[in-house]
């Protein structure tokens, strides 16, 4: 400890170089030890800053809690694996993206009632941050006092963790979702000035839609072997007809398939906290396999379409 230059507070203020943590500015009380018969609450503490985890170890020992600490995911998972804990305090911001999250999940799994903290230099996340932060209990943004990082914890340990809530697959989501996606599409589409030079009314452009999703959402729950060529639609080479009669190019048809991968993965992100993330990668691979192969069938009857009527194919 004398080499880092960091100790507990003795006098009125903490050393100016942990400001990252708590707030220099405060003025805080010396902390005194709590004695009680009852069983220590266990708290993990994950962080790559060294001399951060041994202040926290020091305040929450102080306060009468047991403390282990790690200084990188992998260590924080073995602790998580072969160890009983009541709390989680992590880091969300180390080396790796993701590394804050990977912990609190496998803290969730392994120890489903151990309250789960996330400490963040953000005051505000992005959507799909937030969406994936629902499955702890509390973000605490830095700077934060010891007396309120204390209240926290033990106010949380009172109320007791939330709920895991239920996983849900890919297909599950999209079919609920399907509307969602589909609004999204139609407004990317329609800010496209080469698309809307077609004029079409919402129902004629997304007409296609729920059949492609009826097939997405069954082939995702009857997944093919890999390798397998997707099966043939009768949908989507009507689409690829109706298109051209339309007087859609074959680049507008691209860039609207385009667009539905993006508008389904933007949605996706948007349901992460309810998403079974053991599958996630198979589904997605899934999706962009079949909305691909939908589009070339649409594609093939195009052209085909074409040749018959002696029509040019246009780019």
């Amino acid at each position: 400890m004398a080499e880092s230059g960091i100790s507990l507070p003795t006098n009125d203020a903490w050393p100016e170089e942990r400001h990252t943590m708590f707030d220099a500015s405060m003025r805080i009380p010396v902390l005194e030890p709590v004695f009680t018969d009852a069983p220590k609450r266990r708290v993990l503490v994950v962080d790559d800053d060294e001399d951060l985890r041994e202040v926290l170890g020091l305040v929450l020992e102080a306060k009468g809690f047991e403390v282990a600490t790690a200084g990188n995911v992998n260590d924080a998972l073995k602790l998580i694996a072969t160890e009983r804990f009541d709390v989680l305090l992590s880091d969300l911001q180390m080396p790796h993206d993701g590394d804050g999250l990977t912990v609190v999940s496998a803290m969730r799994h392994s120890n489903p009632n151990a309250v789960t903290f996330i400490l963040s230099g953000y005051p505000r996340m992005d959507h799909a941050a937030k969406a994936i932060l629902q499955q702890m209990d509390e973000v605490l943004v830095k700077p934060v006092s010891p007396d309120f990082l204390v209240n926290a914890i033990n106010d949380r340990l009172r109320l007791g963790a939330h709920p895991i809530q239920k996983k849900e697959d890919v297909a599950t989501i999209l079919e609920s979702e399907t509307n969602a996606v589909i609004s999204l599409w139609l407004q990317r589409v329609e800010a496209e000035p080469e698309i809307i030079t077609v004029r079409l009314t919402a129902a004629q452009r997304t007409a296609h839609l729920p059949a492609l999703f009826h097939d997405l959402v069954a082939r995702l729950r009857h997944p093919l072997p890999l390798g397998t060529r997707a099966l043939k639609s009768a949908a989507s080479e009507k689409h690829g007809i109706t298109r051209r009669d339309q007087g859609y190019t074959p680049s507008m048809m691209v860039e609207e398939s385009r667009m539905l991968q993006v508008s389904i993965f933007e949605i996706l992100q948007q349901n992460f906290h309810k998403v079974n993330f053991s599958v996630v990668l198979e589904d997605v691979m899934v999706i962009a396999d079949e909305v691909d192969s939908q589009l070339a069938q649409a594609m093939s009857c195009y052209i085909s379409e074409s040749k018959t009527d002696g029509q040019p194919v246009e780019a």
